[in-house]
């Protein structure tokens, strides 16, 4: 059974930062894509960055520039680097995984003017 925990979230001002990590077990983490979403209020889930086994990424642009996806092998944890937070990053973020299609239970961020 794939779980996925996300920490780290919390309430920060504008252009303030936040890491999150996500613990994976259940899984061969290194083996696999990994991805992190992000779903703002009345707003459809966005999947805003992607990390390959071989540590390959990409984001969203809206993110782009401002949030680092990586990873730790060793670890079976997955993190986000938020910088420059904009209140329109306010909302729930996911860890998923496209095997057996697994996200976690998600976490709240909240960014204030």
């Amino acid at each position: 059974q794939v779980q996925l925990v996300e920490s780290g979230g919390g309430s920060v001002q504008a252009g303030g930062s936040l890491r999150l990590s996500c613990d994976a077990s259940g899984m061969l983490f290194s083996a696999n894509p990994m991805d992190w979403a992000h779903q703002a209020p009345g707003k459809q889930r966005e999947i805003i960055a992607t990390i390959t086994s071989g540590g390959d990424t990409s984001y969203t642009d809206s993110v782009k520039g401002r949030f680092t996806i990586s990873r730790d092998n060793a670890k079976n944890t997955l993190y986000l680097q938020m910088n420059d937070l904009k209140i329109e990053d306010t909302g729930v973020y996911y860890c998923h995984t496209w095997y057996r299609d697994s996200w976690g239970q998600g976490i709240r961020v909240t960014v204030s003017s």
